[in-house]
């Protein structure tokens, strides 16, 4: 593991343990993401396996490729095995229709219009609980295989250029790991785990093609070979009494599924702890109290932190806002902006002076001391730690970290920071987001796209 990083803990218990001689590339933002995604699985040869959350119907994959649904036909049609798992909620459909694709009958009627050749499950949870998980693995177990890991949902606005101009649709800003290498075979287990368990399978309507299921998978045998030098931990959260098959993945100990897992939460609060000089985060949610009070922790040590979220707050946060019951926690958030090495930022881009187009902060990352990073579908949020099914990417290596923070920043802040140590990056952070708020204020246009947010009243009300 390389030097700097040793200080960041792996997790030790969970159902995969740290792999080394990965190699990754961070893709930032859904437009090249999804590129880079359709090329890969342009060149499958033998599968493509895809974990499904949330979906646009006719959402249009770059490049003029068409479709999810195109881009998946082409594939079945050249003979590759195609799989997909959706995530089914009558829960959420009765709330939100047409925002994930649920195996409706109308839905079922359109595939069946179009000739679908590819392979389906559905999987639900009780209640509210999501499927979360945002995964595609070309060519699982064979040469050339790849797996992409990250929380990009199928829909247009977060199918979004660099830089973030101004769009119609709206816009949003997310992240995703491309993956080679031993721990590729981690997601391949998990994905053979849901699909041999997905929860409708044994319905009329739980399977695609209908009166025609695919069958079962065989779980891993072996590790892909060394594709790099990077370390790379995969970590899940998965509900107890999800599933029931306990097969280990090739090099893993026996773990007890049946009873749940939350590697990403443990995994979250050791790398918080172990920081000895910066954080930066991006997240759609501020929600997790064990979290946050690591992050208080953290600035009390003089950590600099930098937490991106949404301008305009996911909506269960300021419904959860209004909760007296909830008072203490969001008093602890409050808390945080009294640390002048804290900065509680969002992006925006804008059409003129005064005209903001905020842009929504839906990536999952973390990254510490330009040391360690991680990169799923997991929001910093109780319902993400403890109840919906999430999986998440950690890595070790010091240039690969550096190089996405270098990234991130030039989009966020308009200037290069390759330059610059992990403090003084965030030092520029906090300085650029506090300005582009007074300019705000004063009706100008931002120079660049952060700009700060009062912790205290993040998610009273409209901007």
């Amino acid at each position: 593991m390389p030097e700097r990083a040793r200080h960041v803990p792996s997790v030790p218990h969970g159902s995969y343990p740290l792999r080394p001689g990965c190699a990754v590339r961070p893709w930032v933002d859904g437009e090249p993401a999804f590129r880079r995604i359709c090329e890969a699985v342009e060149g499958a040869h033998r599968s493509v396996w895809v974990t499904v959350a949330f979906l646009e119907r006719d959402v249009q994959m770059p490049g003029g490729r068409g479709t999810f649904f195109d881009v998946l036909e082409r594939a079945a049609q050249r003979g590759v095995d195609v799989r997909a798992i959706f995530w089914r909620s009558p829960e959420q459909e009765d709330h939100e229709p047409g925002v994930h694709f649920s195996g409706t009958e109308e839905e079922r009627a359109w595939l069946a219009g179009r000739g679908a050749r590819f392979s389906a499950r559905w999987d639900r949870l009780p209640g509210q609980l999501c499927h979360h998980q945002k995964s595609w693995l070309v060519d699982a177990g064979g040469e050339g295989e790849v797996a992409f890991v990250g929380g990009i949902n199928l829909d247009g606005a977060s199918v979004s250029g660099r830089g973030h101009a101004p769009r119609d649709c709206g816009d949003v800003h997310d992240v995703y790991l491309e993956l080679r290498g031993p721990a590729a075979t981690d997601v391949h287990h998990n994905f053979v785990q849901r699909w041999n368990e997905a929860s409708e399978q044994t319905r009329p309507d739980g399977h695609w093609p209908a009166g025609r299921d695919a069958g079962p998978l065989l779980f891993p045998a072996r590790l892909s070979p060394p594709a790099g030098e990077v370390p790379v931990q995969i970590t899940r959260t998965v509900s107890k009494g999800c599933y029931r098959d306990g097969t280990p993945a090739p090099g893993a100990r026996p773990f007890a599924i049946h009873e749940g897992e939350f590697s990403v939460h443990d995994q979250y609060l050791a790398a918080i702890a172990a920081a000895r000089r910066t954080i930066y985060i991006e997240d759609q949610a501020i929600g997790a109290l064990r979290a946050v009070g690591a992050l208080k922790q953290a600035l009390e040590r003089g950590v600099e932190v930098v937490f991106l979220a949404p301008g305009n707050c996911h909506p269960a946060y300021a419904e959860a806002k209004r909760n007296p019951e909830l008072k203490p926690f969001f008093e602890l958030v409050a808390s945080l902006d009294r640390f002048p090495n804290f900065t509680l930022a969002a992006i925006a881009s804008h059409r003129g002076p005064g005209a903001y187009h905020e842009v929504y902060v839906h990536a999952k990352i973390m990254l510490v001391d330009d040391a360690w990073a991680t990169i799923g579908s997991t929001n910093v949020a109780e319902r993400s730690f403890r109840g919906d099914t999430e999986l998440n990417a950690s890595l070790w290596h010091g240039d690969v970290v550096r190089t996405l923070r270098h990234d991130l920043f030039a989009e966020h802040l308009g200037v290069d920071t390759g330059e610059l140590g992990d403090v003084d990056a965030l030092r520029l952070y906090h300085a650029r987001a506090r300005e582009n708020t007074r300019r705000r204020e004063r009706g100008e246009p931002q120079d660049a796209l952060a700009y700060r947010l009062d912790a205290e009243r993040y998610g009273d009300g409209a901007l």
